[in-house]
């Protein structure tokens, strides 16, 4: 069990953020196209473990098949979104803690100069590569269930879990917050099936190993930069490292 909350620092943005996110069915279909291009341009979910946990997280969303069909298709097809490509961004919020900003864009200049615009004007500020990226760690993270069964304790079904080969785990109301190494995240979600768990979601995750805790005022500003982040259209995924 982890000393501190991974899952309570990024709380707000899986939940709070997914309520709004989870309705635009254009930045699902980013994350869509986003996950052919992280997988070589392979659009077979079976074959791409990026792509197959971004179609589980729109069919969550209630995304219509032809929607989903539609974003992989623009993807491994020709046209402008074929010519897209993945970019990282680095920054700094308000109060000091670190920001990075997936895109998936066909004009890196634009993107850069609309997320540095933001950036300023909600007081914060663009970084160099490497400046921010080094204080998080890309892992797989799986929201778990246990047992319905109930023929073993919670504390036994954790163990359980555990010696499946998890980089961490932190209970929560519901049943537990699973980490693991990021290509391991599909086949330890069917493992977990398997032994009867369910497993709500299944995504990977830009997870932040050193926290920053801002002041009230800070956090306030840093929680609105960051909604205006997420609403920018070449913009997939927002994390920031703040508590």
């Amino acid at each position: 069990m982890s000393g501190h909350s991974k899952w309570a620092t990024i709380h707000r943005q899986k939940e709070v953020n997914d309520a709004k996110r989870g309705a635009a069915f254009t930045k699902l279909a980013t994350l869509i196209t986003a996950a052919v291009k992280q997988g070589g341009g392979i659009g077979d979910p079976e074959k791409n473990f990026r792509l197959r946990l971004a179609v589980e997280k729109a069919r969550q969303s209630n995304m219509p098949k032809d929607n989903i069909q539609r974003a992989i298709d623009k993807a491994t097809g020709a046209g402008s979104a074929a010519q897209a490509e993945e970019a990282m961004f680095e920054g700094f919020l308000p109060g000091g803690a670190g920001v990075l900003v997936e895109t998936l864009t066909d004009n890196k200049v634009r993107t850069a100069q609309m997320i540095r615009t933001t950036l300023d004007k909600g007081g914060g500020t663009m970084a160099g590569s490497g400046a921010v990226s080094y204080l998080f760690i890309h892992q797989g993270m799986l929201r778990v269930k246990p047992q319905t069964s109930r023929s073993k304790s919670l504390e036994e079904q954790a163990l359980e879990v555990i010696d499946m080969g998890i980089n961490d785990i932190e209970e929560t109301n519901e049943g537990w917050v699973v980490f693991c190494e990021k290509d391991r995240t599909t086949d330890l979600k069917k493992k977990l099936e398997d032994a009867g768990y369910m497993v709500e979601s299944a995504e990977l995750v830009m997870m932040p190993n050193t926290l920053v805790e801002l002041v009230p005022e800070a956090k306030e500003k840093a929680n609105k930069l960051v909604d205006q982040l997420e609403e920018l259209e070449d913009v997939s995924s927002v994390w920031a490292n703040y508590i």
